[in-house]
């Protein structure tokens, strides 16, 4: 029972992965138009700790420091004397591209989750005969 037990491990790890990845990417979506928010990220990392099995995880929340868009608005109360504020450097489309990612490897996850327990009731039920 030990291979199942660490196969629902490594799926539910890649389970919460997935979603702290659409967690954050939301949060990005949602601010793509507050001025001087950076977009966030999270690297995936795999915990080896356990020494049994790897497992994969979030790292720490990173900014993204690349420039921010300038915008022209004298009339924003962010403009500066030139008439520009910094935007945010969050790129809609590759939210969207992200945001697809995670969803299909969140479900392709859910799915090896779902097989795997389907394998273990039915070992159990052979087992019983």
């Amino acid at each position: 029972m030990s291979a199942f037990s660490d196969a629902l491990s490594v799926t539910a790890a890649g389970l919460k992965a997935q979603a702290t990845r659409l967690r954050l990417v939301s949060e990005n979506i949602a601010n793509v138009d507050t001025p001087g928010f950076h977009r966030k990220t999270a690297p995936f990392k795999v915990d080896r700790t356990d020494g049994a099995l790897d497992l994969v995880e979030t790292g720490r929340v990173q900014l993204d420091r690349s420039e921010l868009e300038k915008i022209y608005d004298p009339a924003h109360p962010l403009a500066d004397e030139t008439g520009n504020y910094e935007g945010s450097n969050v790129d809609l489309v590759i939210e969207i591209a992200d945001a697809r990612e995670a969803q299909r490897s969140y479900e392709a996850n859910l799915k090896m989750f779902d097989q795997t327990r389907q394998m273990s009731s039915s070992l159990m039920e052979l087992l019983r005969r």
